[in-house]
């Protein structure tokens, strides 16, 4: 009897360790989209149920836009930090944006909010825009998948 339990934790582990394996690592959000041409990186977990990354783009002209969302609820905050040739303008406020969501996600989360962090960035960020998402991100199903509720479900592929 002693055996047939041994055998079954083994198999019960096993299973555990298998299901581990096969959950979304955020390294894996690190990836090109669009045929070598544009893709999310620097995927971040902010706390909170919120996270962060990166899209950028680089065919005939070059931009990156910054992305902050919360995961329950699908809303998210873009803004344009760097862009050249993709209209006339050029402009790289990557590191100036970078250190403005960096300090507003520091604060306290109850003190977080969407409309605090757009108008931080206005000035430095451009074409920010607030958006709500039906569909899971990269992002929130490798750090948050409890957050999924009805968005439709990130499939990577």
């Amino acid at each position: 009897m002693r055996g047939a339990v041994q055998t079954s934790l083994a198999a019960l582990a096993l299973c555990l360790a298998a299901g581990a394996s096969q959950a979304l690592s955020p390294e894996a959000c690190d990836r090109t989209i669009y045929v070598s041409h544009g893709g999310e990186t620097a995927h971040r977990d902010l706390g909170a149920g919120r996270v962060s990354f990166i899209e950028w783009w680089s065919q005939e002209g070059v931009y990156t836009d910054f992305v902050v969302m919360d995961c329950a609820s699908g809303v998210f905050l873009r803004t344009r930090a760097h862009e050249e040739r993709v209209r006339d303008r050029h402009f790289d406020r990557t590191d100036a944006v970078a250190r403005i969501i960096q300090r507003e996600v520091a604060a306290s989360p109850a003190l977080f909010s969407f409309d605090r962090l757009g108008r931080a960035l206005e000035g430095t960020g451009r074409d920010i825009e607030r958006v709500v998402s039906m569909d899971e991100t990269c992002a929130c199903a490798a750090f948050y998948p409890e957050h999924r509720g009805d968005k439709t479900a990130f499939v990577l592929g």
